[in-house]
């Protein structure tokens, strides 16, 4: 059996399906692109693929993951491409690689966002952005499925900061822009209680009562491994590409032997 890992993009109006529409929507491109899935066992098979980490509804996304199980071989750039060409615009299958090593889901510890504050001067977003980085706490709350929930938003977040808007990968044809508008650049560990964006846009109106007057656009850049030294997401692919093409040392070395 063959494993296909693949990341894949939400963009534009596209940020607003949910990840069971998604799943229904990647159904069909398997089917489309007539993959060979494996199947769960039981009444009611299904495909085996496995989501990582799915962005909430109307975020967009850069950095989504999912893995697949074939059970027929298949290249991954070509399989990637028939896939791609099976989803609509929006969302789209940008790598894929066979899986060599264990633990994907394991190597998602953090993920990079990007908030797009129209209406808000970046001056003001950089005053609210200091006053969240200097606090050692900062309590938010949640409704929860048990009720409103409490948990510090402070702890989770690696890094803030104002960005450039000139690199915003927000879609500009949706958003307002003969206004200020402000970039916020976010690192967040992934932890429990999860900590979201809007988690944070709440903690910035707690600490610096900065309150968007629209939405917030919300794109995922990137999510990874965080490493502490560097404070940097890694590509959580890298190594499985690595042991493709990392050269074999097990074969050996013939060597002549003159005759007596």
């Amino acid at each position: 059996m063959q494993r296909i890992r693949l990341r894949y993009t939400k963009r534009g109006r596209l940020r607003f399906t949910s990840h069971r529409d998604f799943q229904r929507a990647f159904e069909r491109a398997l089917r489309r692109a007539e993959v060979p899935m494996a199947y769960s066992a039981g009444f009611t098979p299904h495909p085996k693929v496995s989501y990582a980490n799915a962005a909430p509804t109307g975020t967009g996304s850069e950095a989504e993951y999912l893995e697949i199980a074939l059970t027929a071989p298949r290249d991954p750039e070509q399989l990637r491409a028939l896939l791609d060409e099976s989803l609509p615009t929006g969302l789209d299958i940008t790598d894929a690689v066979e899986a060599r090593t264990s633990g994907l889901a394991d190597r998602l510890t953090a993920s990079v966002w990007e908030l797009r504050l129209d209406g808000v001067p970046p001056e003001e977003a950089r005053r609210a952005a200091d006053a969240f980085n200097a606090a050692e706490t900062v309590e938010v709350q949640r409704l929860a499925k048990n009720g409103v929930r409490t948990f510090d938003a402070r702890a989770a977040v690696a890094s803030l900061e104002v960005g450039d808007l000139t690199e915003t990968h927000s879609s500009q044809a949706d958003r307002p822009t003969d206004q200020p508008c402000a970039i916020l650049r976010l690192v967040v560990r992934h932890v429990t209680p999860a900590v979201r964006p809007d988690d944070v846009l709440s903690g910035l109106r707690a600490v610096a009562d900065l309150a968007p007057p629209v939405p917030a656009a919300v794109t995922r850049l990137a999510q990874g491994l965080f490493d502490e030294e560097t404070g940097t997401v890694t590509d959580p692919l890298a190594p499985d590409r690595e042991a493709v093409e990392a050269p074999s040392t097990a074969e050996p070395t013939a060597t002549a032997t003159a005759p007596a």
